[in-house]
């Protein structure tokens, strides 16, 4: 193995492993933010269909995968 094939190795696999630290950070916070809600998002997303609480919710989830993104570019 070379030593190109080594480095473009131990990028594959810490991509992939930050790649899955990242969903299980966002999935982390949407518990978090279950959790503190006084109401059911998950009923309120999809039976009372609250187009409002969607768009914040999509919104936060953005914002961050904007910042575990800056997190672990750095």
């Amino acid at each position: 193995m070379s030593a190109f094939e080594g480095i473009l190795f131990a990028e594959i696999i810490s991509t992939i492993f930050y790649t899955f630290f990242g969903l299980f950070l966002l999935l982390a916070c949407w518990w978090l933010i279950e959790a503190v809600t006084p109401f059911s998002l998950r009923k309120e997303l999809e039976e009372e269909k609250n187009i409002a609480i969607a768009v914040v919710m999509g919104a936060l989830f953005i914002a961050l995968a904007v910042i575990i993104s800056a997190v672990l570019r750095s």
